[in-house]
């Protein structure tokens, strides 16, 4: 830990919460687009982000409402899932985010829904094939199903490292539980449950016409890599 992390937690255990308020501002609106995108029901589902430089990440408070999430219902926490600032007690699923930023240096970013096309693939246990273009392009093959796991502790986090490590896709279907997706910003991660769920419908709605075609394994690669190194502005 940094020198400038603990003057951070020393400030946090003095009674100041306001440490990395314009990324904790940042973060909290970017839970609106799970709102937005019909991801998230009530109080469920988080964003979380590493903050850049130190060994903490910040992540919404556990129960607070969307309608009325600030910077102050954002918590900031160090890697073993322990707050050092805020007013909120963390997510309940803070120890398996912890979980991951420890174990896959990549991520600085990650997100948790209940989207109910994809949970429903979910409670089946079955992996999202890979039969449209443009889940190639964003998952580079079929979105996995992670094994089941009790939420409170670390479990869903060792179940998420061991079914994404390796695999192109940045999604993850936790068994009747619900999507947990990755990426190398909160923005990306964000992107990546909103595709999930566009794609669990989208092969739903196939599967009552029949049996989706499947996309060969090399196009699916080339895709995937035409997609990560050419799309877009660089």
């Amino acid at each position: 830990m940094s020198a400038d992390t603990r003057n951070t937690v020393k400030t946090a255990a003095s009674g100041e919460s306001g440490t990395f308020r314009a990324q904790r501002e940042h973060l909290a609106a970017l839970h609106q687009l799970l709102v937005s995108n019909g991801l998230v029901t009530w109080t469920s589902g988080n964003v979380s982000e590493r903050v850049p430089g130190e060994d903490l990440f910040l992540i919404k408070g556990s129960g607070v409402g969307y309608d009325e999430l600030t910077w102050e219902g954002i918590t900031v926490c160090d890697l073993d899932g322990r707050a050092v600032d805020g007013v909120k007690g963390p997510s309940s699923d803070t120890d398996a985010h912890a979980y991951v930023y420890r174990h896959m240096a990549e991520v600085a970013g990650q997100v948790h829904t209940h989207s109910p096309y994809a949970t429903a693939w979910a409670a089946r246990a079955e992996p999202i094939p890979c039969v449209l273009t443009a889940m190639a392009d964003e998952f580079g093959g079929p979105i996995p199903v992670g094994p089941f796991a009790l939420i409170g502790d670390d479990s869903i986090g060792q179940g998420i490292v061991a079914t994404l490590q390796g695999h192109r896709s940045p999604a993850v279907l936790m068994q009747n539980h619900g999507v947990f997706t990755i990426g190398g910003s909160a923005e990306a991660a964000v992107k990546a449950a909103v595709m999930t769920e566009d794609v669990a419908r989208t092969v739903h709605l196939s599967r009552q016409l029949g049996e989706p075609l499947p996309i060969s394994d090399a196009d699916v690669t080339a895709l995937w890599q035409r997609y990560q190194n050419a799309y877009g502005q660089k």
